[in-house]
């Protein structure tokens, strides 16, 4: 959410930043409705003290008709009251639905684009896999060794599920060991975050306005299931206020994760790309408003840095406006090359959102100076398991069928080297 009275001061600058997003906002009603509420809260205060000043004349007037004369002047300026207050609460919870719709406007540096056809590289790390021999698809290879079966996933839970097994189980839990080595000393604390989410929350972030259709919702118990746990990390400090000196907070987030994949039928139905379950490990940040730029800038260089130790072909992109979701102000995203499919996948994104989920959740910092500011929040990925995992398996096979296993992964594996046995 945006401050109004920097909407007030700045409307042209929310209608552009709105609209680089695609987004058509209702500058004018907005304002209007700022301007009536104020009136009414005028009016409502005036009111009040006519009513308080009455009320004292009453407490003294020793004459009984002058009295009454002017207990039902109160009694009038009682019922006016209550009809403001009514009015009141109308406005503005109108004028607070129609705030919700406006989305966190762009960072100046962020390129103005359409759509994500416009999303540029910034950086590329390593070459595309080459081979002497004829890859495989990571599905060929799971199935040839028993380390996938969404036949059976299919079968218990519908389509886009899966069964992650033996290695590929252990390489889970090696890529989550792996992160969890790496982050907590650049002081992110590790945390396994309810994977429930109550609607408060869960609109807080962001994440319901214009993406409803992709959260699942347990309408009996009126919660959703976590879409990524930057949902729960950015609501664990709801209604709370750091002390400067406690920013900035870091947390990386360890949870499964749901996702309907609305409008995607006939993308990627084959194998454990595009799934409605997932786990996944999540970098979350509370920062000082003027450190959150340098903030974005670590995130992003912690999933190099985690992609690098993995020794996978990367390249970062850059996200123009009109491919930003609502809360995120700037975002960079990570694609890995994928063999079997010719092309680099999305794996990672990090995203700075400014105060925007902040002031919606009323999450503030105190300055030194006593002075109250919202904290800015940011997200990045540290792994979507699942992807990894399928990149590995694709990159690192050998022409004996086997896949070998990343060097920093090993000493979560048990020792092991090798996925698979060698074909006679």
């Amino acid at each position: 959410m945006l401050d109004l009275n920097f909407i007030r001061e700045n409307p042209e600058a929310v209608r552009s930043g709105a609209k680089a997003k695609n987004i058509d906002v209702d500058v004018d009603t907005i304002l209007a409705l700022d301007e009536k509420r104020r009136t009414l809260i005028t009016e409502s205060e005036t009111l009040k003290a006519e009513q308080n000043r009455g009320s004292e004349k009453i407490a003294v007037e020793k004459d009984k008709d002058a009295r009454q004369k002017m207990i039902d002047v109160v009694r009038l300026i009682k019922e006016k009251c209550k009809t403001l207050t009514t009015q009141l609460e109308e406005t503005e919870s109108a004028l607070d639905t129609l705030l919700r719709t406006i989305p966190n406007l762009p960072r100046p540096d962020v390129v103005v684009g359409k759509d994500d056809s416009e999303n540029f590289v910034v950086r590329s790390f390593g070459e595309p896999t080459k081979f002497d021999f004829e890859p495989r698809d990571y599905m060929a290879i799971g199935e040839e060794h028993d380390l996938i079966d969404t036949e059976r996933g299919a079968k218990v839970a519908g389509a886009r599920f899966g069964y992650l097994k033996n290695e590929a189980a252990l390489l889970e839990f090696a890529l989550a060991q792996y992160a969890f080595t790496t982050l907590t000393p650049e002081g992110f604390s590790p945390v396994i975050p309810p994977v429930l989410v109550n609607e408060k929350v869960m609109a807080g972030m962001g994440y319901l306005d214009r993406g409803r259709d992709e959260v699942y919702h347990l309408a009996s118990d009126d919660l959703f299931l976590a879409g990524t746990s930057e949902q729960s990390l950015g609501g664990m400090h709801m209604d709370e206020t750091f002390e400067e000196e406690m920013l900035p907070r870091r947390y990386v987030g360890f949870s499964t994760c749901f996702r309907r994949e609305a409008g995607s039928y006939g993308k990627d139905v084959r194998g454990i790309l595009r799934v409605h379950q997932f786990d996944k490990l999540e970098m979350f940040s509370y920062t000082l408003p003027e450190n959150s730029d340098k903030e974005h800038e670590l995130l992003l260089s912690l999933e190099e840095k985690l992609m690098q130790g993995l020794g996978l072909p990367y390249r970062v992109l850059g996200i123009v406006t009109g491919d930003l979701g609502d809360p995120a102000a700037r975002k960079y995203d990570i694609e890995t090359w994928l063999p079997s499919q010719g092309t680099y996948r999305e794996t990672h994104s990090t995203s700075t959102c400014t105060d925007w989920q902040a002031r919606r959740l009323h999450i503030r910092v105190r300055r030194k100076n006593g002075e109250m500011q919202f904290a800015h929040m940011l997200n990045g990925t540290a792994f979507a398991i699942q992807r990894t995992l399928l990149c590995i398996l694709e990159n690192f096979q050998q022409a004996d069928g086997t896949v070998t296993v990343p060097p920093v992964l090993v000493p979560y594996m048990g020792g092991r080297t090798v996925i698979g046995k060698p074909r006679p």
